[in-house]
């Protein structure tokens, strides 16, 4: 997926907060929410995410959304992720 549509998107989608990150691998962290809706592109590496139950990892080129308020755990795959995410309030 093309970075600039992608962060064009994400304005246009309310996502005012946008950022490119790095996380270096991880096991999965506790369960937890945030008060602010996730939607990411993974640039390189994985990234999973286990949202009611279901497990899925997002390797490059995928995007992910994690909804306000809704738990879930967060996992860095062994060679870390880089991203780029954008929050919605």
């Amino acid at each position: 997926m093309d970075i600039t549509a992608f962060e064009a998107g994400l304005r246009a989608g309310g996502y005012s907060e946008i950022e490119r990150k790095r996380y270096e691998p991880r096991p999965a962290n506790g369960e937890h929410g945030h008060h602010f809706s996730v939607r990411g592109l993974i640039l390189d590496g994985a990234f999973t995410v286990t949202l009611e139950g279901v497990e899925r990892t997002y390797r490059k080129g995928d995007v992910f959304e994690v909804a306000a308020d809704r738990l879930h755990f967060e996992e860095v795959g062994p060679e870390g992720v880089e991203l780029l995410v954008g929050r919605r309030y």
